[in-house]
């Protein structure tokens, strides 16, 4: 099936066109015709699947057939759960939407609200934003989302996550009844049901699972390596391929930043994005990144759970995940499309119960790289931080032989 037969708007298809879109993928097979007839749609699918693209272009295509004056308001909201995917899919609209007349808003905590506040006094249709910052605009009077005809949640799993409930569940109460609403979800349990049905109306259920949870081009390997020589084998990995766009997920923050500075002590630029980061540090690192300028990013799973970052070749999982569908949700940032992909993994004794859980959560075992004892010990001994520190040893050394050297003396003269 191609696109031209869904009946989409023809400026909408030349977009679609322009982006190389050939055929729809399942989910958007599956979704875009309910979306079009108007139905509350539930959502299933990975990322990485097109999810995006399967509400942006039904949305447009709705929004384009009838218009409205900006004066009535937004006109459809788009829920996200953090600043990094509100901006990449407000891309998304406007690149499928660049020949419409239509007009998109990103809207964010973490940065100062009079330049937004101001976006949104010149109308817009399609908002995307974070709950919170919607919220409080909706109460400060920046924001008329009474006549919104549709309401979107992405990543919902992940609002829940973050605890976002009570702001969507506040947000609610200024929204027509009247609407239309879209779930999309990763995942799927108790409570992401109970979100979902007090939400949505007779909602048509679609749910993309492949059997192997996991993308098929990626290929998976994993490596059994102490906590505190992991850095060593980060610089081995990134040594060995610098051409490459490396992507490597951490635990928390603090490890986010304690990984950068090891790769500095050994001459290696990264940047990181994680939440004590302010919003133009997090924009400045990922664009460095998406551009190529800088090869490695460090992350937290929280910062980078949606984020579409185009050519990444390498995903490395510092710190095996705690939670098993992460680890799903970290490798899918690479092996996009119809790329090649790779995942390394590093695997502490502390970390081996958590391995097993991913293990058992996509269905088999992780290939293992046999690091013998002699490989192990080289790629510590040939790390410029262990050469440096040794080369500054001999320095210390020579340096303290010159000051325990007894001195010449002079002979007097006659």
């Amino acid at each position: 099936m191609k696109f031209e037969e869904f009946g989409i708007n023809a400026k909408i298809l030349r977009s679609i066109d322009e982006l190389g879109y050939k055929r729809p993928t399942d989910i958007q097979f599956k979704a875009i015709p309910p979306i079009l007839k108007g139905e509350d749609v539930l959502a299933i699918a990975q990322t990485g699947t097109g999810k995006s693209a399967a509400f942006v272009i039904p949305v447009l295509h709705m929004l384009q057939k009838k218009k409205r004056s900006h004066a009535d308001g937004v006109r459809c909201i788009v829920m996200v759960p953090t600043h990094e995917l509100a901006i990449q899919i407000t891309d998304v609209f406007k690149q499928i939407g660049k020949h419409t007349s239509l007009k998109f808003t990103a809207i964010y905590g973490g940065t100062e609200q009079d330049t937004q506040i101001e976006q949104l006094k010149k109308g817009t249709d399609v908002l995307i934003a974070t709950p919170g910052r919607v919220f409080d605009f909706v109460n400060q009077g920046h924001l008329k989302i009474y006549n919104a005809e549709m309401l979107i949640l992405d990543e919902a799993d992940h609002m829940l996550a973050l605890g976002f409930i009570k702001d969507i569940e506040d947000l609610i109460k200024y929204l027509p009844k009247q609407r239309q609403t879209l779930f999309f979800s990763a995942t799927i349990d108790a409570k992401i049901k109970k979100l979902a049905y007090s939400l949505v109306r007779r909602p048509i259920r679609i749910q993309i699972s492949p059997k192997n949870p996991v993308a098929k081009n990626i290929e998976h390997s994993l490596a059994f390596i102490k906590m505190d020589d992991k850095r060593f084998f980060l610089e081995r990995v990134v040594n060995s391929h610098p051409e490459n766009k490396i992507l490597v997920f951490v635990r928390t923050k603090v490890r986010a930043e304690r990984v950068k500075k090891a790769m500095e002590r050994v001459d290696i630029e990264s940047v990181t994005i994680h939440s004590d980061k302010s919003q133009k540090e997090r924009s400045e690192a990922m664009e460095s990144f998406k551009s190529g300028k800088i090869k490695v990013l460090i992350a937290t799973d929280v910062s980078a759970r949606g984020i579409d970052i185009p050519n990444v070749e390498y995903v490395v999982n510092y710190d095996i995940p705690e939670v098993p569908e992460n680890y799903v949700h970290r490798v899918g940032r690479t092996g996009r499309a119809k790329n090649k992909g790779y995942a390394i993994s590093f695997c502490s004794d502390e970390e081996k119960e958590l391995l097993t859980q991913i293990e058992t959560y996509v269905g088999g075992s992780i290939d293992v790289v046999d690091l013998g004892s002699d490989d192990y010990a080289d790629t510590i001994d040939f790390s410029s931080e262990t050469s440096t520190d040794w080369k500054n040893l001999m320095k210390e050394a020579e340096q303290n032989e010159q000051n325990f050297k007894p001195k010449k003396k002079k002979k007097k003269k006659k």
